[in-house]
Parts: C-alpha cells; sequence; structure tokens
C-alpha cells in the first residue's frame, strides 16, 4: 500500500522542508519545557477556551481563575499534564509513534471532555456513536464509523504507520498530524493528541516542537477545513512549517513554492 492511500491523504512531497536544523534532545526539550505556558495557551485558544496568557500562567502556577467554567479550566489543565507527560516521554527515550503512546496522550488530554478518552473509537462501552468534524458553511466530515472493538481504525492505524516509516522526521512529524486529524480515532481531542504526537517525533530527532500561535488560529482552522474537504495537506504541511521557530531557515522562498502534487512512483 503506498504511503497516501494508507494516510487517506495527499501531498505534494517536494514541497516539504528537507533541510531542518537538529539540535540535541536536552536542547529541544529545554525550549518545550521554557516555553509551556505558551504552547498550552496556544493550543486552547485553538479550541476557543477563553482563558487569556496572564490566565494559563497563574493556573498552571497552582492558583485557581475566578468566574471561568470548570470544564475550561480542566481542558487548560489537561493540556499542561499532556505536555508535561510527553516532555517526559522523549527526555527518557520511550516516546515512540504507536498506538499505546497516542491512547494514553490522549486519556490525558481529553479527560472529562470526550465521551470516551484513552482508548479508539468502539474499543470501551460506546460502540455506535460517530462523530463528525464541524466545517461551518462548508458542512461536516464524517470518518469512518465506529464500530465495536475498533476494527478498521486499528487496521488504517497499523497501516498508517508502517508508511509513515518511509517518510523523514519532519514530514512523517506534520503527516501523522494530519492523519490523527482526518481519521478521527478518539471521540474527541483528535487534533490535540495529533499535534503532541507530531512535536514527539520533532523532539526525538532534536528538532524542535512547533505551537500554532493564538493569533493564527483562524487561519489554521481555514486551512484545516480545505484540508478536510479535499483531502490535500501541502497547504496545510506548509502552515505547519511556518509556525516553526526555524521556518526562516527551513522554508523554500515563496517563488520556490509549487502547490501541486508530486505523485508517488
Amino acid at each position: 500500500m503506498t504511503l497516501f492511500n494508507a494516510l487517506g491523504f495527499r501531498w505534494d512531497r517536494s514541497a516539504v522542508p528537507a533541510s531542518v536544523p537538529s539540535h540535541s534532545i536536552e536542547r529541544v526539550c529545554f525550549r518545550f519545557h521554557k516555553m509551556l505556558p505558551e504552547f498550552v495557551w496556544d493550543a486552547s485558544m485553538l479550541e476557543g477556551n477563553p482563558f487569556t496568557f496572564p490566565e494559563v500562567k497563574t493556573l498552571l502556577d497552582g492558583v485557581t481563575i475566578g468566574g471561568r467554567k470548570i470544564s475550561d479550566q480542566e481542558q487548560v489543565l489537561n493540556l499542561a499534564e499532556s505536555s508535561k507527560r510527553l516532555l517526559a516521554m522523549v527526555k527518557s527515550g520511550q516516546f515512540e509513534l504507536s498506538k499505546p503512546v497516542f491512547t494514553e496522550l490522549n486519556g490525558i488530554v481529553a479527560r472529562k471532555e470526550a465521551l470516551e478518552w484513552g482508548v479508539f473509537r468502539g474499543e470501551a462501552q460506546e460502540t455506535n456513536y460517530t462523530p463528525d468534524v464541524g466545517l461551518g458553511e462548508r458542512g461536516r466530515y464524517t470518518p469512518l464509523p465506529t464500530l465495536p472493538g475498533a476494527p478498521e481504525l486499528n487496521l488504517v492505524f497499523r497501516e498508517g504507520i508502517a508508511a509513515l516509516h518511509e517518510c523523514e522526521p519532519f514530514e512523517r512529524a506534520t503527516a501523522f498530524f494530519l492523519f490523527g486529524a482526518l481519521q478521527q480515532f478518539f471521540f474527541d481531542g483528535n487534533k490535540r493528541t495529533s499535534r503532541f504526537m507530531m512535536n514527539g517525533v520533532l523532539m526525538s530527532h532534536g528538532i524542535d516542537a512547533i505551537s500554532v500561535p493564538a493569533a493564527k488560529a483562524q487561519e489554521f482552522n481555514e486551512k484545516m477545513v480545505r484540508f478536510y474537504l479535499l483531502k490535500e495537506a501541502t497547504e496545510m504541511m506548509a502552515f505547519l512549517a511556518g509556525c516553526h521557530p526555524e521556518a526562516e531557515v527551513i522554508m523554500p522562498p515563496e517563488e520556490d513554492l509549487d502547490h501541486g502534487v508530486d505523485m508517488e512512483p
């Protein structure tokens, strides 16, 4: 099975940054730890969470915020806890692109927020409900149906992971984020969990983690809608590369970008 068929979408592989600066794992983990409040706030803003950056910092310091919903507070705390767990995995060499890691992180990210968390859709009590993704005026995107035991989702995941091994780390990381977002393995928290997996791949290879800035939330959402509709990821991969802290180094000049699709041989 080819890479594109296994993942369920395609992209122009020639447009993915081929040369990405790498550092020691200690260095990239230090940066991630230092930037943790910004990473948590950015991620919460993508979910429409009303917490301000100062409020996120205060909450991470252990001080509760008056006048905010408990659910919004728990979402921020879950993002912080999953960030710390990811960091510990990378530091100890335990991170891998695998189902156990994926489900563990979702179990933290979507705790008390999803219908069920930490399991693929269909692997626990709920075996019929299939969630969809709202695309605004463009309608809704419906993934594979939820089935008892999640046989289809598990097959898609295994084939996707196997296919991703042919990719270099930066391409593998960004492709996995979009893979998880498209296939909707969980009832909720798919994009958040998949971004953590993306950053786990990056940091495990000495590449700085990517955070989508809160200021780019609308742009992120607009491009994701097009991705769900077209199953074409070139635009989103370029967007994620542009959010990398060393984007000026890794992004090709604008005139060199060709948004066609490089077909696999």
